[in-house]
């Protein structure tokens, strides 16, 4: 039951409308006729998830009906999912919101996102930009994705203003950093594509034996000095080779090679984002990202407390039979403090329980029993990757309490 209670949170904090009220089909099927040709009539309206040209319709006319935004994508380009996106919007909103660190004055009052590959759909700073009136600069690596996400950001002159197209200069032959998939439990299958790029790697690809990010800027020389951000967000490539990621015969949602894969996957992609972090610490509150395993959390985290991160978030964004992660951090310091009880030192089998202060609401976030007795040598890393193999509530622990708790042993 506690495991159901956790779920839930978690699914509320990065849920969204299409969570209480999925898409119905057959409405938006009498409403754009250009639509109507793909959805089939059976026991309940449905569309041909394998054909690409259904699944780019069905966004289109999401995006219009319930977020009043101008949008097409050409054939081969990554088709996203709505509900997806606006989960990770959702989060962003709940942490902004949640006062946990220090609040940037930007002069004209607006929150600031950077989104890491934009790619040709745009999707984030459309959403963002629309739902919340947050002002983006989205980056990008291909002339395609630049191109067309300069149209969707045209296509929409309400909100045009807030937007910024940004080319990353860097190696052509790079993977991209935007990937859609189907996943089911811990593994990630890849949706149909329809670029024949995916055919063979790239010229001067990197075997997917180094394990390092290898490709151009992510952050660091993207970024002006002279730039501040309330957050930065991206949904990696998740997959380390082209046969990882392989094909869903189930689902279509187009993607390159350049959106897709990466060597080291999503893990090196992400451990980038860490590095470049600590240089621009002092210019976003938040830096986030997805993630399609759940996997490998426990190794971005235990990354995170290496280069000195003052918080640790985490979420699941559950949408259908469809599972994502999300990581966010932070280096400055948080305005609340979680409080914890602290151990009778001589007694070998006690109890932590922690509890964090959301708003002033109290989150009980668990018990659990350590039979062994704990010294300075084991410290904050024991601790979470006890917490790790219980799949406790990893989003409410922050770095700052973990050491607290080692200098009370």
């Amino acid at each position: 039951m506690g495991g159901n209670k956790k779920r839930k949170r978690k699914e509320e904090e990065g849920s969204s409308v299409y969570s209480e009220t999925p898409p119905d089909f057959a409405l938006l099927a009498s409403l754009y006729p250009s639509f109507h040709p793909f959805v089939q009539f059976s026991r309940r309206a449905t569309i041909d998830w394998t054909d690409f040209n259904a699944t780019r319709e069905l966004t289109r006319v999401l995006l219009h009906h319930r977020h009043a935004l101008n949008w097409w994508i050409p054939v081969g380009q990554l088709c996203p999912t709505v509900p997806n996106r606006c989960n990770y919007i959702r989060w962003l909103q709940h942490l902004l919101s949640s006062n946990l660190i220090p609040n940037y004055v930007s002069s004209d009052g607006k929150v600031r996102g950077f989104d890491i590959g934009t790619g040709a759909s745009c999707i984030y700073p459309l959403l963002g930009a629309s739902l919340h009136g947050w002002a983006f600069v989205g980056s990008d690596v291909t002339d395609v994705a630049i191109e067309w996400a300069e149209r969707n950001v045209n296509s929409n002159p309400h909100i045009s203003e807030l937007i910024e197209i940004r080319k990353v200069q860097g190696n052509a032959n790079a993977p991209g950093v935007e990937v859609e998939e189907s996943v089911n439990g811990d593994e990630i299958t890849l949706c149909k594509s329809t670029d024949t790029e995916v055919d063979s790697l790239p010229h001067g690809f990197p075997d997917s034996e180094n394990k390092n990010y290898y490709g151009p800027p992510i952050l660091v020389g993207v970024v002006r000095d002279d730039e501040k951000f309330d957050f930065c967000m991206c949904n990696p490539p998740f997959f380390e080779s082209l046969k990882e990621a392989g094909l869903n015969p189930k689902t279509s949602c187009g993607g390159t090679s350049k959106e897709m894969v990466c060597p080291g996957g999503e893990k090196a992609f992400i451990t980038r984002i860490i590095e470049d972090s600590v240089q621009l610490k002092h210019q976003f509150r938040w830096f986030t990202s997805m993630l399609g395993k759940k996997s490998n959390l426990k190794y971005l985290i235990s990354k995170l407390w290496e280069v000195g991160v003052a918080i640790v978030k985490t979420t699941e964004f559950a949408q259908g039979r469809t599972y994502r992660w999300g990581l966010a951090w932070s280096f400055l310091t948080p305005m609340q403090k979680s409080s914890i009880s602290l151990p009778d030192k001589k007694n070998m089998s006690f109890t932590l329980e922690f509890l964090l202060v959301h708003s002033s609401f109290a989150y009980k976030v668990g018990r659990w029993g350590i039979p062994v007795a704990l010294s300075f040598q084991l410290g904050h890393k024991f601790v979470y990757d006890f917490m790790y193999e219980r799949d406790l509530q990893l989003y409410e622990v922050d770095v700052e309490l973990l050491q607290d708790y080692q200098l009370h042993l």
